[in-house]
């Protein structure tokens, strides 16, 4: 029996390891699509909605991550105030904003 095993292991012998240079370019087309399908996408995202963060000003219209709708009475370096009706006012993080709406879509709703 162990004749049979020992010829079978020296037929067989061959590297245990592959190629180098193709574990290489695995791992880079692995961290590129990494790159590209979700660290880039991710930090666009991030920018945008800084961006929307800062350019927001009294009297816009907005949607809040909760979907509440209102328009902004007042805002200052966290918070904003956002007015639902007439008299109601809610505290809200400027980073709850979701989206900015057009004007005058309260009124159509």
């Amino acid at each position: 029996m162990s004749f049979f095993i020992e010829s079978a292991a020296a037929e067989g012998a061959a590297p245990a390891g592959g190629d180098p240079s193709s574990l290489i370019i695995m791992m880079v087309v692995f961290a590129a699509v990494f790159y590209f399908m979700i660290w880039r996408p991710q930090a666009k995202r991030t920018k945008d909605h800084k961006n929307l963060m800062s350019a927001l000003s009294k009297g816009d219209e907005v949607v809040t991550n909760g979907g509440i709708v209102g328009k902004i009475a007042k805002v200052s370096d966290d918070f904003i105030i956002v007015t639902v009706s007439e008299g109601v006012d809610m505290n809200f993080q400027k980073a709850a904003v979701a989206s900015v709406l057009p004007k005058g879509t309260i009124k159509s709703i």
